[in-house]
């Protein structure tokens, strides 16, 4: 073992290195649930300034800033009002200057979300729209068609949206505007090219701020052919299942015409920008978002709908590496973010084999939902935490949370990890329908518990109000038991999941190798072991019965090792 508060990297560490992200370990902050500096309850820009010095000991390379900007948060913050700002409440283009220049100083780079596909029906685009005629220039700058029926009261298709309701919801003169997400979302044009120039100033606006790279969400679903006859929701659903690109929203082929523009301007910077793609589309697809002509990275999701199993771990790996060859990219893994439910909970409710979630979002695949076998609410626990506490076990979802971290920060490539999994957080699922926020659930109540349970503020201080994320009550309450797992309670103690998460993002620094790997046939087949260039040696047991370890020596585990024989549910790297 190391010790358990590693150096801190030097600030200029990675600062030149064009490649520094093809195997950076990426914090994603939601800044409102992260610290809160002034103290009304809603974590803000300046508290993320606060704990710079925590994201440094904690090893990381990067954070990743789920959306900032002024934002009536029907979706939160995801539904944008200005690109080019900070939500008042979050703080000021100044505070933003100051977390960048403190990230900087402290090594790591700075990654933003930015929302493409849709604005905020507070945008002053929108708000233009809706004061302006049909067919007029600015209602061309999103998306609006007639209705159906004698007066056109009817919607122009039977579209549903990915929250929930329909996709088309109508204005006031009698035209109808689609949103594939909720109705406070409208989407844009992208046929029209003044959407296209003002995103190419956004993207140049945070750049030049210093911003390093940019999370481009629904990265798949920006080009869109709406050709009349528009194709029914059966016929939608049915589309789904092609992946050749004729879908009319999503993962079209001539979105890459827009990420080839947005590569030009990423280029002009010193190092490049870099990009990822939130493109939740066919692993056969996946890999033209990640092209050095394109965003250069694309999310690989694969393992957030899966069991722990040494078969669809070792499959997808495989795959992933594979598509990262094929683009020259690096690949990407994820474990949890914002939109899924925890790691540690996932794995400590019961199996229910892969789901291929194609287009949608995990939380929002109702295709996929009706796969699940009847467990808990609705045969939904396993994706929306709906199952009662009884069908939990937290212990079990932990262990196998930790010896997949540790499986995965092994891996060749880069990975992504979600504020709160370095405390072993479990989802929240306990939260008073007056607390929830999300549109899936406001949308589906009784239907869809949604993802505020991945969202509540982060436990800070054990002892302290709001477990030391405000001085004020959190704008989602926390739990009791999250003072088990304050970061308080765990800094500095041997076997805390935090300590483990500092010692692994330490070591993997010091052990990084080039992107290959070689598979150990262990005879096993509860058993992956795989071994990279340099010889760093990770060996995962997903059964329950402990095996014998190779020769070697064992730098990290997930559980104590004893006698060289790993545990069931534990990984071990050795050296």
């Amino acid at each position: 073992m190391i010790p358990s508060s590693p150096a801190a990297k030097s600030p200029q560490s990675t600062s030149a290195d064009p490649n520094w992200w093809r195997q950076a370990a990426v914090y994603q902050i939601y800044p409102r649930s992260f610290y809160d500096a002034n103290g009304d309850g809603l974590g803000d820009i300046a508290g993320i300034t606060t704990k710079v010095p925590y994201l440094v000991d904690l090893g990381v390379d990067a954070v990743w800033l789920s959306p900032f900007y002024p934002s009536e948060l029907a979706d939160g913050g995801y539904d944008v009002a200005d690109y080019r700002n900070v939500d008042p409440r979050l703080g000021t283009l100044s505070d933003f200057d100051a977390m960048t220049a403190a990230l900087h100083d402290g090594g790591l780079k700075v990654v933003v979300d930015i929302v493409p596909n849709h604005s905020s029906e507070k945008h002053v685009w929108f708000q233009e729209a809706l004061l302006s005629p049909q067919g007029s220039a600015a209602r061309d700058r999103y998306i609006f068609r007639d209705g159906h029926g004698t007066n056109g009261e009817l919607p122009p298709s039977d579209w549903t949206s990915v929250f929930g309701g329909p996709a088309w919801t109508r204005v006031p003169d009698g035209q109808w505007y689609l949103h594939l997400f909720a109705s406070e979302q409208p989407d844009f044009n992208w046929a029209n090219s003044e959407v296209r120039d003002d995103f190419l100033l956004t993207l140049k606006f945070w750049s030049d701020r210093g911003v390093d790279g940019f999370r481009i969400d629904v990265a798949h679903a920006l080009v869109k052919d709406l050709s009349e006859p528009l194709p029914s929701q059966a016929e939608i659903m049915a589309m789904e299942e092609r992946h050749d690109g004729s879908h009319p929203f999503w993962d079209r082929d001539a979105v890459h015409e827009i990420y080839a523009q947005w590569r030009t301007l990423f280029n002009q910077y010193e190092p490049p920008r870099t990009a990822v793609a939130e493109a939740w589309v066919h692993h056969s697809r996946r890999a033209r978002y990640a092209t050095s002509e394109g965003l250069g990275q694309a999310f690989n999701f694969d393992l957030l709908v899966t069991d722990f199993t040494a078969d669809s771990f070792a499959s997808i790996v495989r795959d992933n590496l594979a598509q990262a060859q094929a683009s020259g990219a690096s690949s990407t893994w994820v474990l949890s973010n914002h939109d899924v439910v925890r790691h540690a909970t996932r794995y400590g409710l019961p199996a229910v084999g892969d789901l291929d979630v194609g287009a949608h979002a995990v939380t929002n695949n109702s295709a996929a939902q009706e796969e699940l076998p009847k467990t808990g609410q609705d045969g939904k626990a396993w994706l929306l935490a709906g199952a009662p506490e009884s069908e939990l076990d937290r212990e079990l979802g932990l262990r196998r949370a930790r010896a997949a971290t540790l499986f995965m920060l092994g891996l060749p490539g880069s990975a992504y990890l979600y504020q709160g999994e370095e405390l072993g957080l479990h989802e929240v699922g306990d939260i008073a329908d007056a607390d929830r926020a999300d549109p899936t659930f406001l949308r589906n109540t009784g239907v869809e518990i949604g993802r505020d349970g991945c969202r509540v503020p982060l436990p800070w201080d054990a002892a302290a109000d709001s477990f030391g994320f405000s001085t004020a009550p959190a704008h989602i309450p926390a739990p009791a038991w999250f003072a088990d797992v304050a970061v308080s309670a765990q800094v500095g103690v041997r076997d805390s999941t935090l300590t483990l998460y500092q010692e692994a993002l330490a070591l993997r620094h010091s052990l990084q190798a080039p992107e290959e790997l070689h598979w150990v046939d262990t005879q096993n087949s509860s058993v992956l072991e795989f071994v990279r260039p340099n010889g760093w040696r990770v060996v995962t047991n997903f059964g329950e019965a402990e095996v014998e370890l190779p020769p070697g020596k064992i730098v990290l585990s997930s559980v104590h090792v004893q006698d060289g024989k790993l545990p069931g549910a534990a990984t071990a790297w050795l050296v």
